[in-house]
Formats: C-alpha cells, sequence, structure tokens
C-alpha cells in the first residue's frame, strides 16, 4: 500500500510532554466496530468490557538504553550519543548513534564522566560493525551484569524523539516512562498504552470479572522509525524479542472457548499474541524475534480489542490501528481527536478499538 495513504497533518500542540495525573484520568476514545465516536476516559475502560474478557499486558521494563559519551583514540574527540536497541550477547549491543559519520569500525567511545561511577567513572565501548542508518555494533569493555549496572548508573531512559526535541528529560521520567507492570528488563521504549494503568483501574478490572495476564515484548528503538518508503512493500520491521508463557498461553485459549474477548493492551501485545497464533487463532507458547508487520488486508486472529495510545502519522503503528479498525473508521477517528484536543503519543491519551466486522 502507498505510505501516503497513512499520512495526516497533527499540530504541535496536540503533542503530550507529560501523562496524565493520575494516569487512568487520560481520555480515552471509544471506536466502535461500526466506526461509531464515544469520548470517555481509561477509568471508564472496566464499563467496556464484560466478565470473562481477557486483558494482556506487557510487562516489559525499559532500560536506561540512551547514553552519552565522545569518541577517543584519535586527535578529536567528538560528542557520542547512543541508544541501545538490541542486546546480542553479554558484552555487545546494537545502537543507534548519532552523529554516525563520526564512527568508524575499530573507533573506541567512552560514556559517563570520569571519577563518577563505574569504578572508574566511565564505560568504554568499541565500534565492532557500522551499518545503515546510524546503527552499530558496540562490544563493551564491561560483561553481564556489570554491565547492566554500569549502563543502569550512566544511563538515562530514551525518550522518543517527539518529546525529546521539545524538553530535556528529567528525574520524572524515570517514573513516568515505565509502566505498573514493568518487571522484565530489555525494551528501549515503553509499552506506552500500558501507561494508563493503576493499582484502582486493575482493581475495578478484576472485580468485573476481567481477565489479566502477562506476556514480554522487549520494544526496540525501531517504534521511532518513519516509514521512508514509498510503499509498505518495501519496508523492513526491526526484530524485537518476546516471550507467552505455556500457562498463559492456555489460560488464554481456554477463555476464549467459553466465549471471551482477548483484549490487548497496546500494539506490542497484540503483535506479540498476532506473532504466536495458529491460523485458527489458537495462541502458541512463544519464545523468539518477531518482526510482524501489519497493514490493512491483515486477517486478525488472535486479538479482538486494543487499547492503544495515537500514534505518529505514516508509522507502522498507525498502519496496524487501521488494519484493525479500517482506515476510514481511523482516519475520521484521528480527525475528531486532533480537533477535541486529545493528547498524542508516548505520554498522551488513549484510544479503544473494536475490530472491524471483516467485509464479506
Amino acid at each position: 500500500m502507498r505510505t501516503d495513504l497513512f499520512d495526516f497533518e497533527l499540530p504541535a500542540e496536540n503533542i503530550a510532554l507529560r501523562p496524565a495525573s493520575p494516569r487512568d484520568s487520560a481520555r480515552m476514545l471509544v471506536v466502535r466496530p461500526d466506526a461509531t465516536l464515544l469520548d470517555r476516559v481509561v477509568a471508564e475502560l472496566p464499563q467496556w468490557l464484560e466478565p470473562g474478557d481477557q486483558l494482556v499486558v506487557n510487562d516489559t521494563k525499559v532500560i536506561s538504553a540512551q547514553l552519552r559519551g565522545r569518541r577517543i583514540g584519535r586527535d578529536t574527540e567528538p560528542k557520542i550519543d547512543a541508544t541501545l536497541i538490541k542486546r546480542l550477547d553479554g558484552s555487545r549491543w546494537q545502537a543507534l548513534v548519532k552523529p554516525a559519520k563520526k564512527l568508524s569500525p575499530g573507533d573506541v567511545v567512552r560514556f559517563g564522566n570520569e571519577g563518577r561511577v563505574c569504578l572508574l567513572g566511565h564505560l568504554d565501548a568499541q565500534v565492532e560493525h557500522k551499518g545503515e542508518d546510524g546503527e552499530v555494533t558496540l562490544s563493551f569493555s564491561f560483561h553481564g551484569p556489570a554491565l547492566d549496572q554500569a549502563i543502569s548508573d550512566l544511563g538515562s531512559p530514551p525518550l522518543p524523539p517527539y518529546i525529546a526535541s521539545k524538553r530535556a528529560p528529567d528525574e520524572h521520567d524515570a517514573a513516568d516512562y515505565q509502566t505498573m507492570f514493568a518487571a522484565n528488563e530489555g525494551a528501549v521504549a515503553a509499552p506506552t498504552a500500558g501507561l494508563h494503568f493503576t493499582p484502582a483501574l486493575e482493581a475495578a478490572l478484576r472485580q468485573r470479572g476481567v481477565g489479566m495476564h502477562r506476556i514480554t515484548l522487549h520494544v526496540g528503538a525501531g517504534t521511532f522509525l518513519p516509514v521512508k518508503v514509498d510503499d509498505t512493500v518495501g519496508h523492513k520491521m526491526h526484530a524485537e524479542w518476546g516471550t507467552i508463557s505455556p500457562e498463559t498461553a492456555d489460560a488464554l485459549n481456554a477463555a476464549r472457548a467459553k466465549g471471551g474477548r482477548i483484549v490487548a493492551v497496546g500494539t506490542t501485545s497484540l503483535r506479540l499474541l498476532e506473532s504466536a497464533a495458529t491460523e485458527d487463532g489458537t495462541i502458541q507458547p512463544f519464545s523468539a524475534d518477531t518482526a510482524i508487520f501489519i497493514t490493512p488486508g491483515y486477517r486478525f486472529r488472535a486479538v479482538d480489542i486494543l487499547l492503544t495510545n495515537f500514534h505518529l502519522p505514516r508509522s507502522t503503528l498507525f498502519m496496524l490501528v487501521s488494519a484493525f479498525s479500517g482506515l476510514d473508521a481511523m482516519k475520521q477517528a484521528y480527525a475528531h481527536a486532533i480537533g477535541s484536543g486529545y493528547r498524542f503519543y508516548s505520554y498522551g491519551d488513549a484510544c479503544l478499538l473494536f475490530r472491524a466486522t471483516p467485509e464479506t
């Protein structure tokens, strides 16, 4: 499909720079299967679900993946920013770096401030390989838990560019950019639909008779990247690692056999569930990378309802929600949201999408 079909104009004032407080006070636009739009708030989510429905959340935890340092060992020492995107082994990470033109294989980048942390106050990494679009392989001087601790000490949460370009990260972001479900470290971007949840909302959902389950998809920095090709066929998704336990798969399949609906909290949960589903919709245990790319025409097998934020124009995520609820319906919904002052992107408001009825 043509990428420009998924374009729209978004005024800068609609981009949220801070989350709602409390989190479940965020607005929620309900998009029904017939494309009817209703303005609600996230705290009302239990009213839109039925006893026996199953809510699936992503329990990944964002690491301090944004590192700042300088190239050393040559005549000049230019500043280097790196965002870790995927662990390769105990000491190596794939990263996106700026400015990439300042680095070559064999160069050493020193992250941190001498005398601050990590015993010597810094963390060195050698550029092992340089790919396209600023992607490099970094081989760090530390390994395993010691490297994890160094990254935690030296790094900061990698706020999306559309927030970081408007303000500097601060101490509030360390908490604001984690969901209440965050448990398994490995993401470099938050599964932002989960940011709307509070203990009170979870209690209300359970009282309603809605089941809650955790799966893990370590969100990569590819979620920040726009689709640059003219046709979606030419876009390559970054792979992300995910896991669904046998117990969770069994519970979801059993609930669905009894008529319960699967409600994905966020596009990350949806992508993992769909990656694990067979043709008949049975959810299998899963532990692998997924690079699933969902565009209109995709036949959904596992997910019936989606709670998600408002996404970037021309992004893979806007393509996904257009596949789920229909491109015309989502364009109408986004136009309504923009005109009504909904807040967009990671810290923004939510929409509750019911899967469009397939055309016969």
